[in-house]
């Protein structure tokens, strides 16, 4: 059988369309157009279909922290392959990788947590912490303590629980969901929902809706509020600098825990080495992935502060949950090396103080292009939100982000759309000079667009 890389873009693509389902992916529309093949990467690059090279705006799905082709983590990931390429963590054992990978990730989380329990990916993660918080709340003896407080258009990945957790409408509809036992409350986003109250006003208004649905429900019935620091599938929604303090506020006040879903905004994304440490609060439970492993093996774990953990500990006797490859020692073993040259290049830092300030300075010059309505960016998350009209910041009937992401991807860029929002999660190893031909092509497919709708009759796209 012949090497993958051997095989024609359109031997792979017929390949393709005959026996892979992908993910989050219109398959009609997929068959006509063609699957977009990636053969290889490097540092922020990637090499499409037949040779072509794109600017990974998105560190592959928000994931590839310190960019790919890190021989660190291959070789360290081949050491433990030939050693001990499985063993598994459940009936009282454990290996040395899965012991050093915990001690490591309890080294650069929050001090009070120290503990993590280990999963394969973000919903998985999610999964967990509304278990253990429901049994955290049993062994306190409050067992009435059941339901969840969420977001509309939040994301907490796509099991029956993680997708029930996210406030995705689209999900919710095409699978019943979500499950009972939990509230979704409204999204701190105050370019879409409160452009006309002051900033500070709105992420207060918002954050109390939490305070309005404990009362209406009963702390008593309350087990936790679960929220993105910065939302991302959602649109890299940024919260007003009032919303997180009011929120921890009403969480420490009414005894409700506090789940900082930290899947993307962990791992140095946000200039802090977790999102919850940005915005000064303090989480319970973690959800934790991506960064994790920079994704070159999948992973993903739960941080438990002391608060939980002790009392589950002590008095749930055995936990009935885990996974067969929960701390896989491969995925371990990348996840050492990878935390390694996060700690050894002072990645984190240098999101806070050098390239995060700096790409942030050259975004935030595409707010003048006439299709942006606002450009944001924390930390490597950005967002520009395309409008048809600056005075009234009234979107293109039907859409235009997803147009706006193909012509990215024809400008040799990877930029995300939701909806009408374009986003960005470039690499932490991101260059000045990467960060200047990001906002190069992102200008251009920006003026390409701007090109196509005033060719359509959009006199607002002049």
């Amino acid at each position: 059988m012949p090497a993958l890389n051997a095989r024609s873009t359109a031997d792979i693509q017929a390949s393709d369309a005959a026996h892979h389902w992908h993910p989050f992916t219109d398959s009609a529309d997929l068959a006509a157009t063609g699957t977009r093949v990636i053969r290889s990467a490097q540092g922020c690059w990637l090499t499409g279909n037949d040779g072509e090279r794109l600017l990974d705006g998105m560190a592959g799905l928000w994931c590839v922290n310190v960019g790919y082709g890190r021989e660190e983590i291959v070789e360290a990931v081949a050491r433990q392959m030939r050693e001990l390429p499985y063993y598994n963590t459940f009936f009282q054992c454990t290996h040395p990788s899965a012991t050093e990978f915990a001690e490591a990730l309890t080294e650069v989380a929050p001090p009070h947590m120290n503990r993590v329990f280990f999963t394969n990916s973000g919903s998985e993660s999610n999964d967990t912490v509304f278990r253990l918080a429901r049994v955290y709340w049993d062994c306190m003896g409050q067992a009435s303590k059941k339901m969840f407080v969420a977001r509309r258009n939040a994301y907490h990945g796509s099991t029956v629980v993680g997708a029930s957790l996210g406030g995705m409408g689209a999900m919710h509809a095409q699978s019943g969901l979500p499950i009972e036992g939990i509230r979704h409350i409204g999204q701190p986003y105050w370019f879409g929902e409160g452009r006309d109250m002051d900033e500070a006003e709105f992420g207060l208004i918002r954050a109390r809706e939490l305070e309005a649905a404990i009362d209406e429900i009963g702390a008593d019935r309350i087990a936790a509020f679960i929220a993105e620091p910065i939302q991302g599938a959602g649109g890299v929604i940024i919260p007003p600098a009032t919303y997180w303090p009011e929120i921890a506020r009403v969480c420490r006040e009414r005894d409700i825990l506090l789940i900082t879903d930290e899947v993307i905004c962990g791992f140095g994304r946000t200039g802090s080495w977790f999102g919850a440490e940005h915005f000064g609060v303090q989480a319970d439970l973690s959800p934790i992935a991506k960064g994790m492993t920079s994704g070159y093996i999948p992973m993903g774990g739960v941080l438990i502060s002391d608060r939980v953990a002790g009392p589950v500990m002590e008095k749930a006797g055995e936990f009935y949950h885990g996974y067969t490859y929960s701390g896989h020692p491969a995925a371990c073993a990348a996840g050492i090396a990878n935390l390694r040259i996060l700690r050894e290049e002072k990645l984190v830092e240098r999101v806070r103080d050098d390239i995060g300030p700096y790409l942030k300075s050259r975004w935030m010059t595409l707010a003048d292009h006439p299709l942006v309505g606002q450009a944001r960016m924390l930390g490597l998350l950005g967002a520009l939100e395309i409008v048809a009209d600056k005075r009234t910041m009234a979107r293109f009937p039907g859409g235009a982000g997803a147009r706006c992401r193909d012509l990215c991807v024809r400008n040799g860029l990877v930029m995300r759309a939701v909806g009408d929002t374009m986003i960005v999660s470039p690499p932490l190893i991101l260059s000045y000079e990467e960060a200047e031909e990001l906002v190069v092509r992102a200008r251009k497919s920006l003026d390409d667009l701007a090109d196509a709708m005033t060719r359509e009759g959009w006199r607002g796209a002049a």
